[in-house]
């Protein structure tokens, strides 16, 4: 159990998960959790750059003015547990997104996609700062055609449960809806 602060000073959740479908609203609001936070924001953006996408692009530049100038903006790619190790006490990271984080190393055979794993449970285990980790909901709909979607979506979708398991609040936006998923729910019985 997590040691109360002293008075006067708010407690934050260790790890936040917003989860949703894509264009849901799940962005904004980890965006406006983290705001609300009081806490130096450091946003730790994982997709990848794409210089020749100009749909991507632009989609990044919407997300930069988003955002106050205040926060700070780590392009980190795949080295995203290197960069949970680098956040301190009084800031707050806003990790956008998960499933970014998945497809940088969804080449990965099974060790080495373990491996990563790891170390990413490793440095969010422990991070000195408040997280916010915003994840896509996959498997929603149709299989997907690919061995390669159906690999993103059964990492993704093992790695968020993982998560939600060392999670102290959780979210799923949809709709432009947030519905408190740990308040609302009850966890699945593990499989046989």
């Amino acid at each position: 159990m997590a040691a109360e602060p002293p008075a006067g000073v708010q407690r934050h959740p260790r790890l936040t998960l917003v989860s949703g479908p894509s264009r849901g609203g799940k962005s904004r609001w980890a965006e406006h959790l983290a705001g609300a936070s009081g806490l130096a924001v450091i946003y730790l953006a994982t997709g990848p750059s794409l210089p020749d996408d100009a749909a991507w692009q632009e989609r990044l530049r919407r997300h930069r003015l988003r955002r106050p100038p205040a926060w700070g903006c780590r392009e980190v790619g795949g080295a995203l547990a290197a960069a949970v190790a680098q956040l301190q006490p009084g800031q707050l990271g806003l990790v956008d997104s998960l499933g970014t984080w998945v497809a940088a190393h969804l080449d990965l055979e099974p060790p080495d996609w373990g491996f990563r794993c790891d170390e990413l449970l490793g440095a969010l285990g422990s991070c000195r700062a408040p997280l916010v980790v915003v994840c896509e909901e996959t498997g929603w709909g149709v299989v997907p055609a690919t061995a390669a979607g159906c690999r993103f979506r059964d990492r993704l979708g093992t790695i968020q449960q993982t998560l939600m398991a060392r999670s102290e609040a959780a979210w799923l936006v949809l709709q432009g809806r947030a519905i408190d998923l740990l308040a609302l729910s009850q966890p699945v019985p593990p499989g046989f």
